[in-house]
């Protein structure tokens, strides 16, 4: 009766799992992590959830150095791990492949668009709604049926590692870009699974650390980006945070994963462990007397599948132990089964190398990266430095060891050992193919900033961070010579990278602009900067984030004037580390905000953002019908450049005898204008 196609997914689900055995039903919610399918493997196919070697580099023993595997090498690795799950099934179940997909198919040499935080600087749905579905797209072509994609969590406090994975610190930001990108997963046979459920920082920005959140902050913030992936997204699976909440761990809390997710948002799918995240509940929160307690106390409480390593053994010793009945088991396995007959997996399991070879990062995917980069870039400070002129500036001092690194990003940028393609450019070598001929660039060292800043007409510093997962920040300055290796902390970070900071920036931004007040700062980072010990000595600052593969020519062009900024902050910066949290959207207070030091306004606000040309509002007004309230009115580009704009409507509450946010961002459109249209 499974078999019949003609049948719904659930009832196809419920028909496979009365004819299942216990140790079947078990496999279902098993997974590994695959490095490698070649030569004899002992490994257990049977599992449910399988994380392929498709992502891994591998070594070239006739170039002699490494490789990420082609698109055609993933289509081979995993139509092997399928192919053995369904013959090691006795029903012929095939596995889930899942990987990450946080600004890009994770699982080789795919598009790398720009992080999380640098595309909730475009303001535009419709780009990240694309860019997703080109991440289904390519996850899809080589057999990727889950991504560990969105992250959803708000983040009001930079000092946060992970901020650059996020859309910034506002719900109507994160809301629809969570929901633009599930959307493009789904759209495309790919589960979505937004994460971290839920509030996953504490105190100081410290990642997985307690939520002190309140029910009230956490309906109205932290929970409405999750619903709305959900509801409106279409998302089929959760991932679960490391965190407690009110002293429950996130992946054990039935009052989250049953009373909210699936009572009150009827969500329908299945939920994930981040990883390691059920061993956490026994080694870290302690709540447990062992893992296989841990395990059944989270299915209990509506968790289903341990990511990314978890043995029948586990599940087998809960069930004989008494920890968990065959009735939850069974509540699970149907999740799970129910999400495979929906994807089509047990119908059509395999795919075409042909058509992956044509879908992953062709022209059309190259191009949207781009574009996403180009409208991902915010003009902080400029005192009329940029655009620079090929006519007046002849030679320029490029400095930082930034500049001649893809900005891609440490956090899930392509295949674990790195992402590179030969026609994917630096921002020093951008700016040598676009303008090598018209202006002399010359890339400096720190002992050589006098001689070039003297000599040269302009300077361009590019700045380097260290954050990430497991790198949380106590300063948000430009950190001095440093090492750092990535933590995990008990939890799993597959790809540790070890970031090394070779020079003192601060220092070098002001004796470089010393010699050359012509200076530009080109920020690539994840999160805010302190920028008080230099923005004052600068001509310009450009916040361009991590904009993935095609940003060094984004940066380039950006600063000879071939386009105008039209980004805008999704996330406030503070004047120092002092102010943090530091959120626009908080609420009133009794007295007031300042400091001894500052006023307790921010740097650069929430929502900021300069442009080459000039825009005039006209004729705004508010209309209401039927309830529904709208912003109309006309806006032209006064200016000397075509551009675009982005219009935003804030709301504030009064009278309503709950104290309210000072403001809320409520709408906001992006807008292209020609020089003098309307």
């Amino acid at each position: 009766m499974y078999k019949d196609k003609s049948l719904s997914s659930e009832e196809r689900a419920k028909a496979l799992l009365a004819e299942m055995s216990l140790e079947e039903k078990i496999f279902q919610l098993s997974s590994d992590m695959i490095r490698e399918t070649s030569g004899e493997d002992a490994r257990d196919f049977r599992k449910g959830h399988l994380r392929s070697s498709a992502h891994f580099i591998h070594w070239d023993f006739e170039e002699k150095k490494l490789h990420p595997r082609t698109t055609k090498d993933a289509v081979k690795c995993i139509h092997t791990d399928v192919e053995r799950s369904i013959q090691e099934s006795p029903h012929g179940i095939p596995a889930i492949i899942h990987d990450e997909a946080l600004h890009g198919a994770q699982w080789g040499m795919a598009t790398c668009f720009p992080q999380p935080i640098a595309l909730a600087s475009s303001f535009d749905n419709d780009l990240v709604n694309q860019v997703a579905d080109v991440i289904g797209k390519e996850c899809r072509a080589v057999g990727v049926r889950q991504v560990l994609s969105p992250v959803v969590n708000i983040s009001r406090d930079c000092r946060w590692g992970r901020t650059m994975e996020t859309f910034g610190e506002d719900v109507l930001l994160n809301c629809n870009f969570g929901v633009a990108m599930c959307k493009g997963f789904e759209s495309n046979g790919v589960i979505a699974t937004p994460k971290h459920f839920v509030d996953n920082y504490g105190a100081g920005g410290r990642d997985s650390n307690e939520s002190y959140s309140s029910e009230r902050a956490l309906r109205e913030i932290y929970y409405k980006p999750f619903e709305r992936c959900v509801k409106e997204g279409g998302a089929t699976s959760i991932m679960t945070s490391y965190n407690s909440i009110d002293g429950v761990p996130c992946a054990c809390n039935g009052h989250l994963l049953n009373d909210i997710l699936r009572d009150e948002w009827g969500f329908d799918g299945f939920v994930v462990s981040d990883y390691s995240g059920i061993e956490g509940v026994f080694y870290g929160h302690q709540v447990t007397s062992n893992v296989c307690e841990a395990q059944a106390h989270a299915m209990k409480n509506g968790h289903d599948v341990s990511l990314p390593r978890c043995s029948p053994e586990t599940i087998k010793d809960a069930l004989e132990k008494g920890y968990l009945t065959e009735e939850t088991l069974n509540e699970s396995v149907f999740r799970v089964l129910k999400q495979k007959f929906r994807l089509g997996l047990m119908d059509d399991p395999y795919v075409s190398i042909e058509n992956a070879e044509q879908t992953v990062r062709n022209d059309e995917a190259k191009a949207l990266a781009y574009r996403a980069a180009k409208e991902s870039l915010i003009l902080l400070k400029n005192n009329g430095l940029l655009p620079m002129s090929s006519n007046k500036i002849r030679r320029i001092a490029v400095f930082g060891q930034a500049a001649n690194v893809l900005p891609i990003g440490v956090n899930y940028s392509g295949p674990f050992g790195g992402w590179y393609a030969e026609d994917a450019q630096t921002p020093l070598q951008a700016l040598r193919t676009y303008y090598g001929d018209k202006v002399e660039i010359l890339f400096g060292q720190a002992d050589e900033v006098e001689q070039l800043s003297k000599t040269c007409d302009a300077a361009i510093y590019f700045t380097s961070v260290v954050e990430g997962e497991g790198m949380d920040r106590s300063d948000i300055k430009l950190p001095k010579t440093t090492l750092k290796q990535q933590r995990d902390d008990g939890a799993l970070i597959v790809d540790k990278k070890l970031v090394e900071i070779k020079e003192n920036q601060e220092e070098l931004i002001c004796s470089i602009a010393k010699y050359n007040p012509n200076t530009v700062v080109v920020l690539l980072n994840g999160s805010p900067i302190d920028m008080s010990g230099w923005l004052e000595n600068v001509g310009a600052v450009v916040e361009a984030w991590y904009l993935g593969e095609q940003g060094g020519r984004a940066i380039a062009e950006l600063l000879f004037g071939e386009y105008s900024p039209s980004g805008k902050l999704p996330i406030t910066i503070p004047r120092s580390v002092g102010q943090l949290p530091l959120y626009y959207a908080h609420r009133p207070s009794g007295r007031g905000y300042g400091y001894n030091e500052n006023d307790g306004s921010p740097l650069y606000p929430f929502g900021y953002g300069l442009s080459y040309t000039k825009f005039e509002v006209r004729s705004a007004a508010l209309r209401i019908h039927e309830g529904n309230i709208s912003v109309v009115g006309e806006i032209k580009n006064i200016g000397e450049m075509d551009g675009a704009e982005v219009l935003q409507v804030y709301i504030s509450g009064k009278n309503g005898f709950i104290s309210r946010p000072v403001k809320e961002l409520k709408g906001y459109k992006r807008i292209e204008v020609a020089k003098g249209e309307i």
